[in-house]
């Protein structure tokens, strides 16, 4: 029963008490009295709501001591099953890891949880920061863990509960596998509590975790607590998406699909360029028409939005570029959303939480353009942004004192920020390799975010008319719930030797057959097993018919078919030879030729106009590009100007005669076409085309083919009365066997293919004395403790003594190349590097690279999968070692070309890099381990140091 928030819930269930017999009264009193002895009798009466049926559901299963899957739609709450699994922890004593998949969500939940528990018992481990990490409740990104569970970290002892906050992050292609990782190595005692968006395949999920977790129950709800209504805004006007009506399906609003209609009939710039003429009602009508239909400007979008009480919004525009323009936009337009009182607890809330930036790095941060959108209610949202400014953007939006957003499709991940509405500006997004539709997984996601529980009564998810938009398209965005989650496990170097330490590579190989990836895959081949067990019976019974008492029909068979192959391979052979003759013959044609068209639709008497011959040249009668060989433009005798393909002439054409084509002639001219034909009729009627000789056969001196049939006729099963019945069933086991063979290759390529990755990730591990059989070398465990996507390349560098005598500014230089990836590659420019030994250093890693990849290739590990070492990207060098070295921010922003957001992101990976490389790094006779340690106190300091809590 889910209770209306509106009413309490002590009063409801007196109501309905009275309406029961005394009986049922005793059992309900009785069903009370064993719900006040649960943990989730004290935990709901920490609420000031009554929990959903989905929620209390998966708390029961909770405390039942079974694992839980909640897949539920965004902001409907779903956080309260994790925080009902920290409660049960604190109550027996145990520990609760709360694993979320960035640190801004982890910074957002430990502030929650302190909030509710108190400081002392809440900690934060994220990659750059351990806040009180011995707490009975630690929030963490998920890495952290991971990273935990192969160290085999004392913190573990006495963990009973771990949360996976949005974990259908593992489908995502870069960082997903470390979900994956995290629930097969978690020990056995382990609760896990796994939170996700609505996905289609819950079930499947479910079972994985069934499977390699024990007794897990799957909760799924897609019910909305705020129901959410879709509209397209159009010039003035706010169309609902879709007709009101009851039922599961609705129907696409008819007002647009005439509005599409009719901007599709419109005649485009283009067109109007050609010289196609409008008639003067033509005009008027889309005249008219554009007055009622444009896309409107973003201020225009929340000015409406503002006098339809739609306010708070986020606007999604997937670019950060088109974010701050937006920002700008409203700002040049005097759009105005906080009144006096606003803008003042907006300017004092900045203020403190801005205090500890120097006043010249405000300066360089466009600190004062920013605080004035923000006193105004208007702020973009985006990774560009530095970590302080989006806090500071989410907290003013929670409170009510922003009201208008313009943010990137990151905010979509989890972070707590609800709005009234959302917007979405296109339905096309650049996905780091092209621009691609929005897919119904991602609408749901964004749009999601309408709706604040307990304040709105309903959200609202508004999309801006776009010319070209199909409104039946934007429908079945909005009313499809297809969000599958796809394993994106891949195995790595770092991963196979920490197996391989643990637990040996037989174990290991085991235990990655468990992976949610490889079950995937299993369960893919299910059905095209069942189909070669059908096709095995299949092949039995076609074998016994084709059975035949005079000897081996099977061979018979087989002589039969090659037979047929090699005549076959034979007419293809000839048919190719004649093409080429024929297009030989094309090219030797002359404008003036009089020739006869063999066969197809245009058979007959033709003139060469022109020959087209040139392989890249517009025939200027349709703008082709002939690129498939000759196509003559002829006119026929018929008076048609057509342009012919090869396909026309199966057979070498010669010309008849020749004729003057007038200078005068124009083939858009009936009356000249008219004359030239006639003329062409005249000229070459009557003469009768040279018919062609029919060739002989190449199969008719074909040695192959004479062989072949000699043994047949030889064969015993030639002779048989019934040999064309067995014949038949002969061929039908052929093709049956032949589809069974391609249904088993399929099989073999999809079992086993995360073992057979991590066999050839092993042998080169070995090839480079990582491994010996199950013993992990100096080197291994040297690796072992190096996380990253270039752990090898780090590694081998290490081992080489390649950051041997450098300064700390120029390791963070060196080290900045394993985590850096440029978000657009441009190879035009060749990046700035620092000069001497760091420069020295960055080319012996980049051919340490060449190394490792010619072994990759050896050794079939593939890039493209996901696996292997990516090259080194300089492109972030230079902007590191001047940080290390003390330079301002101005200065630094102003040569990396780069937003202080991705600034401090990049540089607080290459912190990350470089803890694990002076942990891993020899501590005698090297120098690395020192410098390491001194780069990051380097690093780590102005807006790197202040920028966030994580």
């Amino acid at each position: 029963m889910i209770v209306p928030m509106s009413v309490p819930t002590g009063t409801l269930e007196s109501t309905m008490t009275e309406d029961l017999s005394p009986a049922e009264r005793y059992a309900a009193a009785r069903t009370r009295a064993a719900e006040q002895a649960t943990a989730l009798a004290p935990f709901r009466e920490m609420y000031d709501f009554g929990l959903d049926d989905f929620q209390v559901e998966a708390c029961q299963a909770l405390e039942d001591g079974k694992g839980v899957l909640v897949a539920a739609p965004t902001g409907s709450g779903k956080t309260i099953v994790g925080e009902f699994a920290v409660h049960l922890a604190l109550q027996q004593g145990k520990k609760c890891f709360y694993t979320t998949p960035i640190k801004a969500l982890s910074n957002q939940k430990y502030a929650d949880l302190c909030r509710r528990y108190g400081a002392d018992k809440v900690g934060l481990l994220t990659g750059d920061n351990s806040v009180n990490s011995d707490a009975p409740i630690v929030v963490m990104t998920t890495e952290v863990l991971r990273n935990m569970l192969y160290a085999g970290s004392q913190t573990l002892l006495g963990l009973g509960y771990v949360v996976m906050d949005e974990v259908h992050y593992l489908s995502d292609r870069f960082r997903g596998a470390v979900w994956e990782e995290v629930i097969i190595h978690l020990p056995e005692s382990v609760t896990l509590v796994s939170l996700s968006a609505t996905v289609s395949n819950a079930e499947e999920f479910g079972d994985w975790l069934d499977t390699v977790r024990g007794d897990t129950e799957v909760i799924v709800s897609e019910h909305r607590p705020v129901p959410l209504f879709q509209h397209v805004l159009a010039g003035r006007r706010m169309y609902d998406l879709f007709e009101e009506g009851e039922g599961q399906k609705k129907a696409v609003n008819p007002d647009l699909t005439r509005l599409a209609r009719m901007e599709a009939s419109r005649p485009s710039y283009q067109d109007r360029r050609r010289g196609r003429s409008m008639r003067e009602a033509d005009r008027e009508r889309e005249r008219r028409q554009r007055s009622r239909v444009w896309t409107p400007s973003r201020p225009e979008v929340i000015e409406r939005l503002d006098a339809e009480g739609l306010l708070p919004a986020i606007t999604f525009i997937f670019s950060r570029a088109g974010c701050e323009a937006a920002v700008q936009q409203c700002l040049y337009a005097g759009l105005r959303l906080n009144d006096e009182d606003e803008r003042e607890q907006v300017r004092a809330l900045v203020e403190e939480r801005t205090a500890s930036i120097p006043p010249e790095d405000l300066h360089v941060l466009g600190y004062y353009e920013w605080l004035e959108g923000l006193e105004r209610g208007i702020a973009a949202h985006h990774a560009g942004m530095l970590p302080t400014f989006k806090e500071v953007v989410e907290e003013l939006f929670v409170r009510g004192l922003v009201k208008a957003v313009f943010a990137t499709e990151t905010l979509a991940l989890g972070i707590n920020m609800p709005a009234r509405s959302v917007v979405m500006e296109k339905l096309v997004k650049w996905n780091g390799e092209q621009h691609a539709d929005v897919t119904p997984g991602e609408y749901t996601q964004l749009t999601g975010r309408a709706g604040r529980r307990g304040i709105d009564v309903e959200g609202h998810a508004v999309v801006l008319w776009q010319r070209g938009m199909s409104p039946e398209h934007l429908g079945g965005l909005a009313g499809t719930r297809t969000y599958p989650l796809r394993s994106s496990f891949k195995p790595s170097y770092n991963m196979a030797v920490n197996l391989v330490e643990q637990f040996g590579r037989h174990r290991s190989r085991e235990l990655l057959e468990t992976s949610f990836a490889q079950f995937q895959a299993d369960k893919s081949v299910v059905g095209i097993s069942r189909q070669v067990q059908r096709n095995e019976e299949g092949l039995e019974g076609y074998k016994e018919s084709m059975t035949c008492h005079l000897g081996d029909f099977e061979e018979y068979a087989a002589l039969r078919r090659q037979l047929k192959d090699r005549e076959t391979e034979l007419a293809r052979q000839g048919a190719n030879q004649r093409r080429a003759e024929a297009a030989v013959a094309l090219e030797k044609l002359k404008p003036g030729d009089v020739i006869h068209v063999p066969t197809g639709k245009y058979a007959g008497l033709a003139l060469v106009l022109d020959p087209g011959l040139s392989a890249g040249r517009a025939d200027g009668h349709r703008g082709f590009q002939h690129h498939d060989g000759p196509r003559p433009l002829v006119l026929t005798a018929e008076r048609q100007v057509k342009r012919l393909a090869s396909i026309d002439f199966p057979v070498p054409v010669e010309p008849l005669e020749r004729m003057r084509i007038p200078k005068t002639f124009n083939p858009r001219s009936p009356q000249s076409r008219r004359d030239l034909a006639s003329a062409l009729r005249t000229k070459a009627g009557h003469i009768t085309p040279e018919r062609q000789r029919k060739r002989r056969s190449q199969a008719a001196d074909d040695r192959e083919i004479a062989r072949l049939r000699t043994e047949l006729r030889a064969h015993p099963c030639h002779g048989c009365n019934d040999r064309e019945d067995h014949a038949r069933w002969a061929e039908r086991y052929h093709r049956l066997m032949r589809d069974t063979s391609q249904l088993e290759r399929r099989i073999e390529g999809r079992t086993n293919t995360i073992a057979r990755t991590f066999d050839r990730i092993v042998a080169l591990l070995t090839e480079l004395d990582y491994l010996r059989g199950d013993e992990v070398t100096q080197n291994g465990k040297r690796l072992a403790r190096l996380y990253g996507e270039l752990d090898l390349l780090a590694s081998e560098c290490l081992r080489e003594g390649v950051w041997e005598g450098l300064s700390p500014e120029e390791l963070a230089a060196c080290v900045s190349a394993l985590v850096y990836e440029a978000r657009v590659s441009d190879d035009a420019l060749a990046p700035k590097l620092p000069s001497g030994k760091a420069k020295a250093a960055l080319g012996e890693m980049v051919r340490i690279w060449g190394r490792l990849d010619a072994l990759e290739e050896e050794f079939r590990i593939n890039q493209t999968e996901g696996v292997g070492q990516r090259e080194p990207d300089l492109g972030f060098a230079w902007a590191a070692y001047m940080w290390a070295s003390g330079k301002g921010l101005d200065e630094v922003l102003r040569e990396a070309e780069m937003p202080a957001g991705d600034f401090v992101r990049w540089t607080k990976q290459v912190i990350d890099v470089l803890g694990q490389i002076a942990a891993a790094a020899p501590t005698e006779g090297s120098t690395v381990a020192k410098n390491a340690r001194k780069a990051v106190d380097g690093l780590r300091r102005g807006v790197v140091a202040y920028s966030s809590v994580g």
